[in-house]
């Protein structure tokens, strides 16, 4: 592996095939939930990624039985109560979205079991997302008692409409690949044993594409995004409002109880 990617702590990286490089978000044991170092480094990588010449198309996926179950709690915990590591947060989700939708090399998302948050984003933001048949995809965001801001506004009601997406994102409701597929939000599922090989083969197919041919045609059709850009601040926006408020506390806390969360009682007291 190059100096490139030496200093990555939950990111593993390796050459499935010829001028393409495989990213796997590589903390299991949490089901590849991203704390504050992991977020930072799912932020930045993409830079690297773009300026790295040795590479011709990039793989995101998640090592074993999930792709990401977003952010840890500790993290969560932290950002409530420290108004810097709040605005740092933000500041890394904003960078995680552009980043991914600037960056030069085509990518592909390998989504695996369950993919939530930060991770999600990164997944679907992919410029050829690829679910096993039994990924289950939430947004989670508003049964935490904060507002949908990671990603989901920018792309979701271009990719499934604005019914579904309002329909999965203020309900929380799971999705399935098929589903996923079914609906436009992925391109493609194939049953979970085929994920990784289907995932190399359009990857080994985009790195010998034409690189200037296909960066342009990615730079512009995510011009698309780019015009929601002030949907996705103000999104941003709300969601950190709520990481102060009393419906994150009662959000977080009843998901460690394992139980249904009293949102209208917590905006009581």
């Amino acid at each position: 592996m190059t100096e490139r990617y030496s200093d990555y702590t939950y990111l593993e990286f390796d050459y499935p095939s010829e001028r393409v490089l495989r990213i796997t978000i590589n903390k299991p044991e949490t089901r590849n939930s991203l704390d504050a170092v992991g977020h930072s480094e799912l932020a930045r990588v993409w830079r690297e990624v773009d300026e790295d010449p040795n590479i011709g198309a990039v793989i995101l996926t998640g090592k074993g039985k999930a792709f990401s179950a977003g952010g840890d709690f500790s993290m969560v915990e932290t950002m409530m109560n420290d108004h810097n590591m709040l605005a740092k947060v933000n500041k890394e989700a904003r960078e995680l979205v552009y980043n991914i939708i600037n960056c030069s090399k085509p990518t592909v998302s390998a989504l695996n079991g369950v993919a939530v948050g930060a991770g999600l984003a990164a997944g679907l933001l992919a410029d050829i997302p690829i679910a096993g048949a039994s990924a289950k995809i939430i947004d989670g965001h508003t049964r935490i008692g904060v507002a949908a801001g990671d990603h989901a506004v920018i792309n979701w009601p271009l990719l499934c409409g604005m019914a579904k997406a309002k329909y999965y994102l203020m309900l929380c409701e799971p999705m399935s690949g098929e589903e996923a597929e079914r609906l436009g939000l992925v391109s493609l599922c194939v049953p979970d044993d085929e994920l990784e090989a289907k995932s190399i083969e359009v990857a080994e197919k985009l790195a010998k594409g034409a690189p200037n041919a296909l960066y342009w045609t990615k730079h512009t059709l995510n011009n698309w995004y780019r015009m929601a850009g002030p949907i996705f601040d103000t999104g941003l926006a709300y969601e950190a409002l709520g990481f102060v408020g009393p419906e994150m506390k009662e959000g977080l806390a009843s998901i460690k109880e394992k139980r249904e969360p009293d949102f209208i009682g917590a905006s009581k007291k």
